[in-house]
């Protein structure tokens, strides 16, 4: 059972927090680090071991997991001086940032290098599913690394969809989920707007909608956060700026024409440069509503063109 009950967790921001958390418990030892002292303590006084470094973290734990804000973080953590790679305890390391796949590659490369499996592993289900522990979560590795970590992982998701044998090949999957969500939201709040503005009520837009074939996770679930004005889905915009970028990469990559993509990349990337990097995504409605000239939740009279 040591396998997997000396755990290793990199990163406690908004996603990682809550994803310790749920490695917490009786049978399991684990070990934390962050950069910030503050975000330790609370899983300290649950008996958690604050490390000073990932290479300390691995020098402690069989398995290492991370959920870390970026690809150029996530490859100093595994790779870096005080990575992972040089601990002695770590066999398997589970990367589950969303980093993409040339990124994903490297670490895969140079973990195996030193004898250690990586799983390539990112999430779906927002800051909700990852304190229920209702995550959707893509794995992509060696078929040995698959079948140790499907326990640990079951405490976070309830879905694990197994992609292959290349690390990588999760991040893709992912990055294509992002980019339809990133595109929903974009999609949704204009034609809101629309509604509100010719004098609709929203709530009762959002239900006919809902009822139809406009229906989808961000009408369902994202919408009534919006309409509500709660702001408080648990992704940041410059989160979805960053995936959408990484997805738009991939995708030039390979080849691959992304014509109403790239358009849903530049109005998040305008989003994130104007003042809404650390909003919630579903603020991205203040967007659109002012260009529309209008408030979801507050709807206007109908516009008529005779007016103009």
């Amino acid at each position: 059972m040591d396998v997997v009950t000396r755990l290793g967790f990199l990163g406690l921001g908004q996603m990682g927090a809550p994803l310790a958390e749920r490695l917490l418990g009786p049978g399991t030892e684990l070990f934390v680090h962050d950069p910030r002292p503050e975000a330790m303590a609370p899983f300290v006084a649950r008996g958690a071991r604050a490390c000073h470094s990932p290479r300390e973290v691995a020098d402690a734990a069989t398995i290492v997991l991370a959920c870390l804000p970026g690809g150029t973080v996530s490859e100093a953590a595994a790779l870096g001086h005080d990575g992972v790679a040089e601990g002695k305890a770590v066999r398997h390391y589970v990367e589950m940032s969303t980093i993409g796949r040339p990124a994903m590659e490297r670490i895969a490369a140079g973990l195996a290098a030193k004898g250690i499996l990586p799983l390539d592993a990112p999430i779906s289900g927002g800051l909700a599913g990852a304190r229920a522990g209702t995550l959707a979560i893509m794995l992509a590795g060696p078929g040995e690394a698959v079948a140790a970590l499907q326990p640990v992982l079951a405490r976070m998701g309830r879905e694990l969809f197994v992609l292959g044998e290349r690390p990588g090949q999760g991040q893709v999957a992912k990055l294509v989920n992002n980019l339809l969500a990133a595109s929903n939201l974009v999609t949704v709040f204009e034609a809101m707007s629309l509604g509100t503005k010719a004098g609709l009520d929203p709530m009762a837009l959002a239900a006919v909608v809902n009822a139809g074939t406009g229906r989808s996770f961000v009408t369902s679930d994202m919408l009534p956060v919006a309409i509500s004005r709660r702001f408080d889905f648990g992704a940041t915009v410059t989160v979805m700026d960053k995936d959408v970028a990484l997805g738009l990469e991939e995708a030039r990559a390979l080849g691959v024409p992304m014509w109403a993509i790239e358009q849903v990349g530049r109005v998040w990337r305008f989003a994130a440069s104007h003042g809404m990097a650390a909003s919630d995504i579903t603020e991205l409605v203040r967007l659109m509503e002012g260009w529309a000239g209008t408030e979801i939740g507050r709807p206007t009279a109908p516009h008529d063109s005779r007016d103009a």
